[in-house]
């Protein structure tokens, strides 16, 4: 039998993974590929959800990750369940340069104008 946080913690990789490859997909050109990857993301996010509260916090290890625009994904799919942390997490980001830093901006917009939607 697996022990449930092994597949968990593999669910957080994959959404990693993905999270960064849509990143480096977009500076390429190649909007195929991205789109591919976010939908990775948003599986590996929605199989995190089927765990409860212990998926989606999980995720909150992402906060750390070295990439910036992995961190912002992990904050942005996180805000209605770990508001206050994601919101830190995407104001930091938002005070820095570059595609990370315009998401982070655009998602704490939504939140604050409430137009968020991102997570149920």
């Amino acid at each position: 039998m697996v022990r449930p946080e092994i597949g968990i913690e593999k669910l957080v990789e994959s959404f990693a993974h993905h999270a960064a490859a849509q990143t480096d997909a977009i500076f390429k050109g190649d909007a195929k590929t991205g789109n591919r990857h976010v939908k990775q993301v948003i599986a590996a996010f929605d199989k995190l959800c089927a765990h409860g509260n212990a998926g989606r916090d999980a995720l909150t290890v992402l906060f750390t990750h070295p990439r910036m625009d992995v961190r912002v994904k992990a904050a942005a799919f996180l805000l209605r369940h770990r508001t206050e942390e994601a919101q830190a997490v995407l104001r930091a980001a938002a005070t820095g340069e570059g595609l990370a830093a315009l998401s982070a901006s655009e998602a704490l917009k939504r939140w604050e104008d409430g137009t968020w939607a991102l997570d149920p």
